[in-house]
């Protein structure tokens, strides 16, 4: 997710709601569809098809994606994005520059 997120930023997400499909451009947090209950990614909706999702990694050229194991169920979506802290940020007590838009 690059340039969106960087190495040491904090995410906080919260529960996607039963039958809670995300809009195009939400970033969503998901169980790795190859490697389920072993890693969990953080992507971006690119596409919503009914109940269908397609998504995509910022850093296109090195993200592991729908292009890799096809569009996603709504329901497999675990987590919604809600804020960022960067890395900077953390311990310094500057709650003014937490960032809620990716």
């Amino acid at each position: 997710m690059i340039p969106a997120l960087l190495a040491g930023d904090r995410i906080l997400f919260r529960r996607r709601l039963p039958g809670e499909v995300p809009k195009v451009g939400t970033v969503v947090a998901f169980e790795d569809p190859r490697e389920r209950e072993t890693r969990l990614l953080i992507k971006r909706v690119a596409q919503v098809d009914g109940h269908q999702i397609t998504v995509l990694g910022d850093n296109t050229a090195a993200s592991t994606d729908s292009r890799d194991f096809g569009p996603i169920r709504a329901e497999n979506i675990s987590w919604i994005y809600l804020r960022r802290y960067r890395h900077a940020q953390l311990g310094t007590g500057e709650n003014s520059q937490i960032e809620n838009d990716l």
